[in-house]
């Protein structure tokens, strides 16, 4: 990452295929730079089972870019193979970070059958069988005829898995099935038991030909793609010493120029840090404590202690290794892990986000451009949904992330509604910044920026009046209720 780098997640869970998503990301390179991003975190671009219409994590083959007519289709729901390497091209070209979204606990969409001994396990519980030992056809042959062993001959077979989810024989639902001669796997969450099993045909790393397929694909992507880094879907179900060697393969091959950034959903601290040694600080992982501060923050009537919504969070304990964010395509309504933050809350959890110093920042796609969707929710009934576009503030944000966001942080996080934080600025960015916001009412605070009888105006513009600094460089900064302003230095 770059100095007051900004990551966006570029891409939602309803994105359609004709958006052609490769195609836009192409044609929108040169905004999003001059918008102040510097890195974007780009959906699967492999072959998944649901072909032209999966998101991607439902993974079938890695070494296919939208280049084989696999799984009823050559194209991926982004695009096909040229798109995107053109896309990625295309955002290098404006100095943007790509960073390629990287699915390795499991595959999806075998095209055989194949017969095996299992153990049956309660979905939920991963250390109690539920009956013995017993034969099972399960669909864990994966010969890929489609791409007819480009790139590389290996077919995936049940012994390359350590369990599955599906008995063709007796069609049994909520039973994940443990393969003959396996274990799950260990140095992962503990949720359920283990946490090894997520879905579909989990892979066992504890096979070496696992292990080193892997690594082969890991360098044959690097070396098709040259993308500048790597988000790592689901870890807290894969043995976290394989990450090690992984990490250190490619960035040997790079030049340790890498950035990996991990997915361990779990709202709890101490497990992130935890995996965060584990992997001997090698990765950065998504501050999804903070992420829930916010969204009970946002549904908390202003009844929540704004002085707390850091606490708990890696951006408070250890920002050097926290990709900070609002929302994403898991979080989002109707998604899988959802949790939404409230859209009137949004200003507020970015400008926490994106104008302290501390964590690296991911801005989600349908927070800055919007987004309308359908989808079934959990009780089964159709829900129409509307994201509001932030696009307006968060650029304004980003300007001020840019340009004022540096040097010494004093905060004043003093009062239960109304909190702020000032910036003072360095040799090069000499320019101080205050930013207020509150989740209740109308709030004012005294705070520090360094300035003497300087001129601050609010650069979102909420407030129109500007405000001045006293001679020991003290202002009375202000926000309306409910709303966030930041205060900008000028001549």
């Amino acid at each position: 990452m770059t100095l007051n780098g900004v990551m966006m997640q570029y891409f939602h869970w309803y994105i359609t295929p004709e958006q052609v998503l490769w195609e836009e990301v192409k044609n929108q390179a040169s905004d999003l730079a001059q918008a102040g991003i510097t890195a974007l975190w780009l959906p699967p671009a492999y072959k998944a089972m649901g072909g032209i219409e999966d998101v991607g994590y439902g993974v079938y083959d890695l070494y296919d870019l939208g280049e084989f007519n696999q799984r009823d289709s050559v194209r991926t729901k982004y695009g096909d193979r040229t798109q995107y390497l053109e896309a990625i091209q295309s955002l290098q070209a404006q100095q943007i970070q790509v960073y390629a979204d990287a699915v390795l606990n499991h595959k999806m969409g075998a095209e055989g059958l194949e017969t095996v001994r299992a153990t049956p396990f309660w979905s939920g519980d991963r250390l109690h069988p539920k009956g013995p030992r017993r034969e099972i056809r399960a669909f864990t042959h994966f010969a890929f005829p489609g791409r007819q062993g480009k790139y590389s001959p290996f077919e995936w077979h049940w012994w390359h898995f350590d369990a599955t989810d599906w008995d063709d024989l007796t069609k049994e639902k909520e039973t994940v099935y443990l393969f003959e001669g396996k274990q799950f796997d260990d140095y992962l969450a503990l949720e359920k038991g283990n946490f090894d099993y997520l879905m579909g045909c989990d892979l066992d790393y504890q096979h070496e030909e696992v292990r080193e397929q892997i690594k082969h694909w890991g360098e044959w992507y690097l070396n098709t793609t040259r993308v500048n880094g790597f988000r790592l879907d689901a870890i807290k179900h894969i043995s976290a010493w394989f990450f090690c060697e992984w990490i250190d393969l490619l960035q040997q091959q790079s030049g340790n120029s890498l950035f990996f950034v991990g997915e361990y959903w779990y709202n709890n601290i101490n497990a992130l840090h935890w995996y965060v040694d584990a992997v001997g600080g090698k990765m950065s992982v998504f501050d999804v404590p903070l992420h829930y501060n916010f969204h009970y923050a946002s549904r908390s009537g202003g009844h929540y202690d704004m002085r707390k919504i850091l606490d708990g969070t890696m951006m408070q304990q250890r920002p050097t290794h926290a990709v900070t964010f609002v929302e994403n395509h898991d979080s989002q309504p109707l998604q899988c892990l959802e949790s939404p933050v409230e859209d009137w809350f949004k200003p507020l959890a970015y400008a926490i986000i994106l104008l302290r110093r501390e964590g690296y920042p991911c801005i989600f796609y349908a927070d800055y451009y919007g987004a309308k969707y359908a989808d079934k929710g959990r009780d089964g009934r159709e829900y129409t949904i509307t994201l509001v576009a932030h696009r307006w503030l968060i650029d304004k944000f980003l300007y001020a992330r840019h340009h004022y966001a540096y040097g010494e942080q004093y905060d004043y996080f003093d009062h239960y509604n109304t909190i702020g934080w000032t910036r003072l600025g360095d040799a090069t960015h000499p320019k101080a910044m205050a930013v207020i916001l509150t989740d209740g009412a109308p709030g004012w605070k005294w705070m520090e920026v360094g300035k003497p009888n300087a001129k601050f105006i609010d650069l979102t513009e909420h407030i129109q009046e500007p405000i001045y600094t006293n001679e020991a460089g003290w202002g009375q900064f202000c926000c309306k209720g409910g709303s966030v302003s930041v205060w900008v230095e000028v001549d």
